[in-house]
């Protein structure tokens, strides 16, 4: 085992969440951890938002819906996803991608990814860039950044 945690599984309630864990966009928690592949599980509450549309320049991955139906959003539209239902996200734009739950039930998903050090992640809707790394800057601190792109001039 990755982590010196007491072991969790994809059912158990033990969230990661500051603050308010249902004000805080989603519940999260880490699950198995290792030098190449990660895995985040996320539960959103009914009527919320699981975060910015985004995607990564490093970082490839997989959605898998445990329990029930969110709603993805991608540059190719929305779609409401079954339960059980697999989905990659390759880097790139064409991948960019963002969840939501417009149900009544809470759902409940695992994110495994393949951990990319460094990586820099974009958010089309402000125009942000994060970069971040699994080293420390020049300045002794774990790198990570956040950046507004500026428009190239010839931008619509």
């Amino acid at each position: 085992m990755a982590d010196s945690e007491t072991p969790a599984t994809i059912w158990g309630d033990e969230w990661h969440s500051t603050g308010d864990p249902w004000t805080d966009r989603v519940h999260w928690r880490r699950m198995a951890r290792g030098d190449i592949l990660g895995a985040t599980l996320h539960e959103l509450p009914p009527h919320s938002d699981g975060g910015p549309l985004h995607f990564h320049h490093g970082s490839e991955e997989m959605l898998i819906v445990l329990r029930g139906r969110p709603t993805l959003r991608t540059p190719q539209g929305e779609r409401q996803l079954a339960e059980g239902e697999v989905v990659v996200f390759k880097v790139g734009p064409q991948d960019a991608h963002k969840c939501r739950n417009e149900t009544d039930e809470s759902v409940r998903y695992l994110f495994v990814s393949n951990r990319a050090s460094p990586d820099a992640v974009e958010y089309p809707d402000t125009g942000q860039l994060s970069v971040m790394a699994f080293t420390h800057s020049q300045h002794g601190r774990p790198l990570w950044d956040m950046r507004t792109l500026d428009k190239p001039d010839d931008a619509v």
